[in-house]
């Protein structure tokens, strides 16, 4: 029987995670007019009725503490030209914000040039082994042009369409039968 903290499973599981890409997004919070942040790449759409998201935390953060206190938190979907951004906020301690610009928007931090917005009041908090999924109903929403940035492979990119693969030729053989008369 495989134990869920062996060290070559966590491992493997992490590999296959790097291969998964994901946007990259600073979870936000006030508390009074101090503003709080933290970078997340565990953050997906939830329900479109009504308009739901989860983001996924540390259990130990600080920033868990005060949306615990609050239920309020805002997403900020970061662009590809923000990767500095995202490991500012990446880092511990509780002075990320010092030389970074935001205003509050539905009273929450909100980071200009972001190309996405989210303000949204805690539905649910559920346990998930180290980590807290907050379920979150989303009260307002704005984008804007921009590229996002993802994670992908431990490192930070953007996404990009396709281009369009040649139409693969086909050739396709007909047969006439022929009638006697």
């Amino acid at each position: 029987m495989t134990h869920h903290g062996e060290p070559r499973l966590t491992e493997r599981f992490r590999s296959v995670m790097a291969g998964v890409a994901t946007p990259v997004s600073v979870v936000t919070a006030l508390d009074g007019d101090l503003p709080h942040g933290t970078t997340v790449s565990a953050f997906a759409s939830l329900s479109m009725s009504p308009p739901m998201v989860l983001v996924s935390l540390d259990s130990g953060s600080d920033l868990l503490d005060l949306i615990r206190r609050t239920r309020r938190f805002g997403v900020n979907v970061l662009g590809s030209a923000q990767s500095a951004l995202a490991l500012s906020f990446a880092r511990k301690g509780t002075d990320k914000f010092v030389d970074v610009a935001w205003i509050a928007d539905q009273g929450l931090p909100r980071l200009p040039g972001a190309p996405g917005w989210l303000a949204c009041e805690v539905a649910e908090l559920v346990a998930g082994g180290d980590h807290i999924i907050a379920l979150g109903t989303v009260i307002d929403a704005d984008t804007v042009d921009g590229a996002p940035l993802t994670y992908h492979g431990r490192l930070f990119g953007t996404h990009a369409p396709l281009q369009p693969e040649p139409a693969a030729t086909v050739h396709i053989e007909t047969r006439s039968e022929g009638r006697a008369s």
